[in-house]
């Protein structure tokens, strides 16, 4: 079974957030397939808005020293994102700009939210634009959960068993793409 290093990148920072449920539950479905997740929250690591890119400072903080590592050092990347005016938000946006070549040839999983019923797919798209600008392309499929307030409790805890059965085929497709980029990685570099 591959173990993988998986940065799971929560994209809320609102105070009754439902993404954080969905974050937490994405956590336990990869911890139980015995992948390592960097669990990266911007209410946490409290990142300035983006001045320079990591590459371009001198002397980083400790917290995006921290980030660095883990976005460095993933094989594959799971943006857990709500939807706002038919985009991400600027959390997930600004966390993710401060790195580049850290995400290179590494694949991403995008799961969305929303409280309506398309599931955040508007900021799915937006997230396929800018991983494969980051050089970390999406899985062909994504994520979306629809009334994201009705599939989890107050807890956390997962009550509508639909995505249940649906997180499993996920999870096992961007495990084969995670296993077939990092192969590529290993045997033949990469392009530059």
């Amino acid at each position: 079974m591959l173990m993988a290093k998986i940065a799971l990148i929560v994209g809320s920072v609102r105070r009754d957030r439902q993404g954080i449920k969905v974050a937490r539950w994405m956590e336990d479905k990869l911890k139980g397939r015995n992948h390592t997740v960097y669990f990266i929250d911007p209410i946490e690591i409290n990142l300035p808005l983006l001045d320079r890119m990591y590459k371009e400072m001198t002397k980083p903080a400790e917290t995006l020293i921290s980030l660095h590592e883990k976005i460095k050092s993933a094989e594959g990347y799971m943006p857990i994102t709500p939807e706002y005016n038919h985009s991400t938000s600027a959390a997930m946006k600004n966390t993710l700009d401060y790195f580049l070549e850290e995400y290179y040839f590494k694949p991403s999983a995008i799961v969305s939210y929303s409280p309506g019923g398309f599931g955040g797919i508007n900021a799915a798209q937006q997230m396929r634009l800018i991983f494969a600008e980051l050089g970390a392309p999406s899985i062909p499929s994504s994520f979306p959960i629809s009334r994201v307030h009705e599939v989890f409790d107050n807890n956390g805890k997962l009550i509508d068993e639909r995505y249940e059965m649906r997180v499993k085929r996920f999870i096992e497709e961007f495990e084969w793409f995670i296993e077939a980029l990092k192969n590529q990685r290993e045997t033949k570099g990469t392009p530059y």
